[in-house]
């Protein structure tokens, strides 16, 4: 195919409003395309009208908080909170086949190893800040608990 005749195809193309021809003489194939560019069309815009937005408070009665009677403080002032230190999923055991960490009852100490928070595909081990003895798992293997949430209470010794 002669150089010159593939210039007036492209010329003929450039010219034209076809955007590709392709020609296939002795074997010999050549396509010519053209790119198109999206024309600049404005964009239709509308204007929305800005309404105030009210909201009427209406005042609540204000319920009174029961008082702790000395017998709940006397109950509760033993028992320590360990706390979720970052967001994640809660595991009692190192591993799904394997034994749980603690139990109800189990007597820890401080830096006794009570559970496992998986955040962000890393294992951070969850360990207790005080001495004393689990007297209740506040959430359930396996799911997500969230930054300071209440694991553990430990009855200090």
């Amino acid at each position: 195919m002669d150089l010159n005749y593939i210039k007036k195809l492209v010329r003929i193309v450039d010219e034209s409003g076809i955007t590709d021809l392709e020609v296939d003489e002795n074997g010999v194939k050549v396509k010519i395309a053209k790119k198109i560019r999206a024309a600049n069309v404005p964009l239709q815009t509308s204007v929305i009208p800005q309404v105030p937005m009210t909201a009427e408070v209406i005042p609540q009665p204000i319920k009174p908080v029961p008082e702790k009677t000395s017998t709940e403080e006397s109950k509760h002032s033993n028992l320590h909170e360990i706390k979720s230190p970052i967001v994640g999923t809660f595991y009692r055991a190192p591993a799904p086949d394997a034994d749980p960490y603690v139990q109800i009852g189990d007597s820890v100490g401080v830096g006794t190893v009570l559970c496992i928070i998986e955040a962000m595909k890393l294992m951070n081990e969850i360990e207790s800040d005080v001495s004393g003895k689990v007297v209740k798992i506040l959430v359930e293997n396996g799911k997500p608990v969230e930054f300071n949430q209440p694991l553990f209470l430990i009855e200090l010794s």
